[in-house]
């Protein structure tokens, strides 16, 4: 498609979008509307007064709505997003849009704008954009099926993950990608492109008039960094030289769990993989949710604390808080604030009961330990000694759901690297092993609910962990 064509579908698009969000205002003005006033049919909703104020406010929405949309890369291309990428990038920008709509009302004080009028307008608007799209993404493919709206694709490079890559792209004619071929110089794996019945269209050195005499829209990169690194960089500078998109595939060194982004820093742009939970909105979302639960948590919960700060100060000498030196986000240090269940003395003891320790692994549990006080099994039974981390919580060393902090002691003991990468989250209050049985499950299979925590999380497994903890909690199983 011709940059002048793409340039008029994409600006009819916007408008289209803009059009989209007026209606689902109008919409929403007549369903708010027949709910306060009787017998208003939506002839008497169109002829209503605007005000000139309430004019200028609803122009600056449908350019803040125009802004939010380009923000979330909506009118980029999205060839290769999904459908489900689509509904979700589209909620996320509607959710914004009405967000935005809501505070506006606010400052604005615009009656209108009830709680009903934001959800009806954000529900409406979502149906409506994601819909259109997806309605628009079925018929571009259709589109492309029957061999238009192509590009033309050539993949520099036979090595496995070269081969791979094409046969994944052959398998999506929907996408309109046609792989013309390989570009590779001779090598005792060059034989594997038989599988894919594409042809060696070029080495390097003729790769340059390839490009002069044939429709090449995209070349995409599969070479190994280190042996062919400059053969890499000539081509690339070839494709510059004649306007030819470049494209490098993201897993350069064989990663296990590739979850690659573009950043740029310092003017510069860095292919990012983040072995721990990708930055974003969800992120964002889950610190607020942290704070917000913790500070309703503590306020709700401020009898138990201090009732049992009490009992801990009546029935045992020493301080009512225990503290203690733990590993966080990134192996950061901080205290963790627990209610004492121990005698004062407990740490000093570990040495001469380490030959009772039930637990595998470095970490250190007696189930029957005669360090606790009598308050303090009840305590830990109830789990009402770990609700001082709220505190954790809200000063930002801990999450509500993460991986258990381990004393430094424990951390020190492992002997395995792939454990470690549960300190590329912060750490939290309850998780997987918490809901699994806590304390009767082996080390090995509790760091392992660590890393399956972090490779699926999502808010709604956080949501799911915190709801099943209560039962486990009332249950006390596994509590040592």
């Amino acid at each position: 498609m011709g940059n002048a064509k793409r340039q008029i579908l994409l600006n009819a698009l916007k408008v289209f979008d803009l059009g989209l969000m007026v209606a689902c205002f109008l919409g929403a003005v007549f369903i708010v509307l027949r709910q306060t006033q009787t017998g208003l049919s939506f002839e008497e909703v169109l002829s209503m007064r605007i005000k000139l104020g309430n004019f200028i406010l609803f122009a600056g929405l449908m350019f803040v709505w125009h802004v939010i949309f380009s923000m979330f890369g909506l009118y980029g291309s999205r060839r290769f997003a999904g459908r489900f990428r689509d509904i979700v990038d589209y909620g996320k920008a509607c959710t914004v849009g009405a967000v935005f709509l809501l505070l506006a009302a606010a400052v604005f004080r615009i009656r209108l704008v009830t709680n009903l009028f934001v959800v009806v307008f954000w529900l409406a608007t979502i149906v409506c954009t994601a819909g259109s799209r997806l309605l628009l993404r079925s018929a571009l493919e259709r589109v492309r099926i029957h061999g238009r709206n192509l590009r033309f694709m050539l993949v520099v490079g036979t090595n496995r993950r070269a081969i791979e890559f094409a046969h994944r792209l052959m398998r999506k004619p929907e996408l309109g990608y046609r792989v013309l071929g390989f570009v590779d110089q001779e090598w005792h794996g060059l034989q594997q492109i038989e599988e894919t019945g594409l042809p060696l269209v070029s080495d390097f050195e003729s790769l340059p008039t390839y490009l002069r005499q044939t429709v090449v829209d995209e070349v995409v990169l599969t070479l190994p960094m280190r042996s062919l690194h400059e053969h890499g960089a000539a081509i690339t500078a070839i494709c510059e030289e004649q306007g030819i998109t470049i494209r490098v595939l993201n897993n350069l060194f064989d990663l296990k769990r590739p979850r690659p982004r573009t950043e740029e820093l310092v003017g510069a742009t860095l292919m990012t993989h983040d072995a721990g939970m990708a930055e974003g909105w969800p992120v964002i979302v889950k610190r607020i949710v942290d704070v917000m639960v913790s500070s309703v948590a503590l306020i709700i919960l401020s009898p138990v604390l201090v009732i049992s700060a009490i009992f801990i100060k009546l029935t045992s000498p020493g301080p009512i808080f225990f503290t203690q030196p733990r590993l966080g986000l990134n192996k950061r240090r901080f205290n963790i604030f627990k209610f004492r269940t121990m005698v004062p003395d407990a740490e000093k003891r570990i040495r001469e009961l380490e030959h009772l320790n039930e637990v595998s692994g470095p970490v250190f549990k007696i189930k029957h330990d005669p360090r606790i006080t009598p308050i303090g099994s009840f305590l830990r039974k109830t789990s009402i000694d770990e609700l001082p981390q709220l505190f954790n919580v809200l000063k930002g060393d801990m999450s509500l759901v993460g991986p258990r902090p381990l004393p430094i002691r424990d951390c020190e003991g492992f002997d395995k690297d792939w454990q470690r990468r549960r300190f590329s989250v912060r750490p939290g209050i309850t998780c997987l092993w918490q809901i699994n049985g806590r304390s009767s499950i082996p080390f090995e299979k509790w760091m392992q609910l660590d890393l399956e925590y972090i490779d699926m999380w999502s808010l709604r497994l956080d949501f799911e962990i915190l709801l099943r903890t209560i039962p486990a909690v009332l249950k006390g199983s596994g509590a040592a």
